[in-house]
């Protein structure tokens, strides 16, 4: 039967678990209470658009994605979920500005002699920026980039306008630093955030992310900030300095009920985060000095020529990076929020100057009540950065691997840990899904071949059939536990996991024992693991049972060829049961190949068990035309081992053939290097150096010279027989 709905209601009984969260305001699990009863307001840092589109930001996405689609459809809570946008950030405005640049560079037509000149200055500029380098692993992006634009340089004509992109990222930052202060247009740094912005929502749709239910751009909150900066200025926590405004830390940690740096007070006054949370067009030494303590930062930033700008109270000027969730978070969610979520490496100082703005703002110390940061993904052990240009882009994975890989993937680990994305862990989840897809094909057999009314659907239960019930019964509650327990998908796909390998163990029995699976007790289970997957966005709601086959259609698809498959296979079956009875080999090869060939072309996996009827399941045409080629190869790999076993036992049989037919007397005639005389029996008596051998070697030589010579006789024996 379908439901729309999970068909079970989590326990709310005394004593059963209560769903405890990982708060990283407190550094422990707290047990979830809203604030509004059943409604959770829900903040997302969502990306700044011109970092969205690789997979280290889908650690994020995805991790909260699962979150919030466990609090509402499992644990039903009521979710208002707001995400940002970032389409104002220094890195933003630094990539439009060159990009902007390199097009006028193109579009100028410059000869190879001028390219050269200005790659020249390019490389002096880039070694100025090594040797000020302190990163190790920024500084080998940078040598790898010095060594592959002097590699390009050395080849062909530079002013062809594909060589100059090849050399784009050494050539732009030269660029900008002649001609940057002269980009005036503030077009030039809208476009590029909207073309990404659209990029970004078009991997969240190709991953089935659940969309906000509101979206904030901070472009369309200046003024929004512009006021909030304003009220923060009059309640004494910031102070205007040359154009920006910057946000006093030392006043905010010495109010009452206030101190800096919540979440990650050990990175307090942190140079290197600090620096790099103002962005790089803001740490110069004039705008250091324009602070009255190194930990403070900007909430509004004077532009400088070449940056976009709009008019404030302190002149023009664009916002600062922490400010804008702040602001946008407020607006929409007022004084106080149930959870905010991010990154883990957005802790400090990004969301410890978000709380601080805010509890400076509304002059109290609980703007946020649960602050959730999802792990690090790194890529083969290393971690991913789009500055360091190690990263994979969701797009490029999407090519490898489908989203419900993906997201099976990232239920296998725990959402607050580090991630490593390799081949290595995708096989896990390719296993894993595997797994679940066998058991849900073999239980859509089971429901198929089984009347649904009546005797057939009601099979007696008999202690194979309890002992299942009791494991569901045992792996649900462990499921609803390990979700309680911090939203731990990865506890929950181990119960998962168990309770497949029990069911696939009890089919396994009734086959042996040539008797019917239980029918209703199977799609339990089947729903009930399918329901689950629903809920985590790994398979379609309106799904009855496991995966989709065969594309959008597949359910309508799966109903209609069934009939005619199950006809078929009947025939089939039939026809297999003759030509074994008459020893029909020639009959018995075609119904193997319609099986293994025919079929498997079709998307039709047709399994044969001996005592019950075939199992029919309907599987990607190209995960069994894998699977015959991996059974091919073993079945190769068996016949070159049974050829090889073969000429070995031929090879020994043919050297023990040739050591009978040797006479004991010339056994040891040869062997000059061991022995120097010999009796008239060709018997050893003395060694290599001409010493008598001892008795006891003599004793071992004799009971050698024995059995040779029984062999010997044996051998003499049977050619004699083959004369006569």
């Amino acid at each position: 039967m379908k439901r729309s709905q999970p068909h079970w209601e989590p326990p709310s009984k005394e004593g059963q678990p209560v769903l405890r969260l990982f708060n990283s305001l407190t550094r422990q699990k707290e047990v979830f209470v809203p604030q509004n009863g059943n409604q959770v307001t829900w903040y997302n840092c969502g990306p700044t658009v011109y970092d969205a589109s690789h997979m280290g930001h889908a650690r994020s996405y995805i991790s909260f994605d699962i979150l919030r689609r466990i609090l509402m459809d499992y644990f039903k809570y009521d979710i208002f979920y707001c995400m940002n946008i970032t389409d104002i950030d220094d890195k933003i405005i630094v990539r439009a500005r060159q990009n902007h640049l390199l097009k006028e560079y193109i579009d100028s037509n410059p000869g190879h002699d001028k390219v050269k000149e200005d790659m020249s200055e390019s490389l002096k500029l880039l070694t100025e920026k090594m040797t000020n380098e302190t990163d190790p692993a920024k500084l080998a992006m940078l040598s790898k980039m010095e060594t592959q634009v002097t590699a390009v340089m050395q080849t062909g004509n530079l002013g062809d306008p594909e060589t100059i992109k090849k050399m784009k990222d050494a050539l732009v930052p030269y660029l900008d630093k002649l001609k940057g202060s002269g980009v005036t247009e503030n077009s030039i740094f809208s476009d590029l955030p909207q073309f990404w912005e659209e990029e970004f929502h078009k991997d969240m749709e190709a991953l089935n992310i659940l969309p906000a239910d509101v979206l904030t751009r901070v472009s369309e909150y200046v003024p929004e900030v512009v006021d909030y900066i304003q009220k923060i200025v009059d309640n004494g926590y910031a102070y205007p300095s040359n154009g920006s405004v910057y946000f006093d830390t030392k006043v905010f940690d010495s109010a009452p009920n206030h101190f800096y740096a919540k979440l990650v007070p050990e990175a307090y006054g942190d140079k290197n985060a600090l620096s790099e949370g103002e962005g790089e067009l803001s740490v110069s030494e004039e705008r250091q000095s324009e602070k009255r303590n190194v930990t403070d930062f900007a909430v509004w930033k004077a532009s400088k020529p070449g940056e976009p700008f709009w008019d404030s109270p302190w002149g023009k000027g664009r916002p600062g990076w922490h400010i804008e969730c702040s602001v946008m978070a407020s607006a929409i969610l007022g004084e106080s929020m149930d959870i905010h979520t991010g990154g883990f490496d957005l802790k400090f100082p990004h969301h410890d100057n978000e709380l601080a703005q805010a509890e400076a703002y509304y002059k109290h110390d609980h703007w946020v009540r649960y602050f959730i940061h999802s792990g690090h993904l790194t890529i083969d052990g290393f971690k991913m950065s789009k500055s360091l240009k190690n990263f994979v882009s969701i797009k490029d994975v999407l090519k490898h691997y489908t989203a419900r890989q993906v997201r099976l993937l990232y239920l296998l680990h725990s959402w607050k840990d580090t991630m490593d994305y390799s081949e290595k862990t995708m096989e896990v989840a390719l296993e894993f899904e595997k797994t679940l897809n066998e058991f849900f094909l073999t239980v859509k057999d089971c429901v198929r071949s089984t009347s649904s009314t009546g005797c057939g659907a009601w099979t007696k239960w008999l202690e194979p059939e309890v002992h299942l019930n009791n494991v569901f019964l045992k792996k649900k509650q462990g499921v609803h536990t390990a979700l309680c327990d911090n939203i731990d998908t990865r506890g929950a796909m181990d119960h998962i996991r168990e309770l497949v390998s029990s069911a696939n163990s009890y089919i396994s029995g009734c086959r042996s024992d040539q008797r019917k699976s239980n029918r209703a007790l199977l799609q339990t289970i089947a729903v009930y693991i399918t329901d689950l997957l629903k809920i985590m966005g790994v398979i379609p709601k309106e799904q009855t049972i496991g995966f989709p086959q065969g594309g959008s259609l597949s359910t309508n698809l799966e109903d209609a060829v069934m009939p005619y498959l199950d006809a078929f296979a009947s025939f089939r079956e039939g026809v297999r049961k003759t030509a074994r009875e008459q020893k029909a080999t020639d009959i018995l090869k075609l119904c193997d190949e319609v099986r293994d060939v025919t079929l498997t072309n079709l998307g039709v996996r047709l399994e044969d068990h001996e005592g019950v009827p075939p199992v029919i399941k309907l599987v990607d045409k190209e995960t069994l035309l894998k699977e015959r080629e991996e059974k091919l190869k073993m079945e190769e790999q068996k016949r070159l081992e049974k050829e090889r076993k073969k000429k070995e036992k031929e090879a020994a049989q043919a050297a023990k053939d040739a050591q009978k037919r040797i006479n004991p007397c010339e056994m040891f005639l040869k062997e000059t290097d061991k022995y120097s005389a010999f009796d008239e029996k060709g018997m050893p008596t003395h060694d290599a150096s001409g010493q008598e051998l001892t008795k006891s070697a003599l004793k071992k030589l004799t009971k050698v010279y024995e059995a040779q010579e029984k062999k010997y006789k044996e051998y003499l024996q049977s050619e004699s027989q083959k004369e006569s």
